[in-house]
């Protein structure tokens, strides 16, 4: 019995690792790709011409929707839900 819920928990668990993926909204995904770039909250208001505090905001939520606390589980969790390039951090 123990293993059939197992095996389901790991059938269910992608639909929702896609369903926190489709949460993001357009700017979430930029201000994303601009965090794993390693750009600041400034140079990415600038880039992308809004406040810094807006920037926060994004970065924030965005934060609460993956579920991570920090810029590190930030990207590793992108990682996994496939919203970064598979060749992030490669040169």
């Amino acid at each position: 019995m123990m293993s059939e819920k197992t095996a389901l928990s790991h059938k269910i668990q992608p639909l929702q690792e896609e369903s926190e993926a489709d949460l993001l909204t357009p700017r979430q995904r930029d201000i994303l790709r601009l965090v794993a770039s390693g750009q600041t909250n400034r140079e990415i208001a600038e880039v992308l011409e809004i406040s810094v505090r807006t920037v926060e905001v994004h970065r924030f939520n965005l934060m609460r929707r993956l579920n991570v606390r920090n810029v590190a589980q930030l990207l590793r969790r992108a990682l996994q839900l496939g919203l970064l390039a598979k060749t992030f951090g490669t040169k």
